[in-house]
């Protein structure tokens, strides 16, 4: 998540010019808007801009590559997600919460 008080903030226009292999501001914008099987490229809008962080690019980065490696944690499926928050559910009432 995007912390704007304490990352280095720049427009999505100026953004390839950070990224190594200097994508085209298509490609960085597809990034932001549709992502990749890694993620999606984070970004923040102010006034009709969008922003994103030099250290945004740098995780999207380090997901990417992650993702590349085979390194991504594998999805649940509907059924053991359910089971899942029935799970913690439970465990949340026996705890009295």
């Amino acid at each position: 998540m995007i912390d704007i008080a304490s990352e280095t903030v720049i427009p999505i226009a100026e953004a390839s010019k950070h990224i190594p292999g200097r994508p085209s501001k298509a490609t960085v914008w597809r990034w932001v808007l549709n992502g990749t099987r890694a993620g999606k490229l984070e970004s923040f809008l102010v006034g009709g801009r969008r922003f994103t962080t030099l250290e945004s690019i740098q995780r999207f980065a380090q997901q990417s590559t992650s993702a590349s490696d085979g390194n991504t944690p594998p999805s649940l499926t509907p059924r053991q997600r359910e089971r899942e928050i029935s799970r913690a559910e439970r465990e949340a009432t026996e705890a009295g919460i």
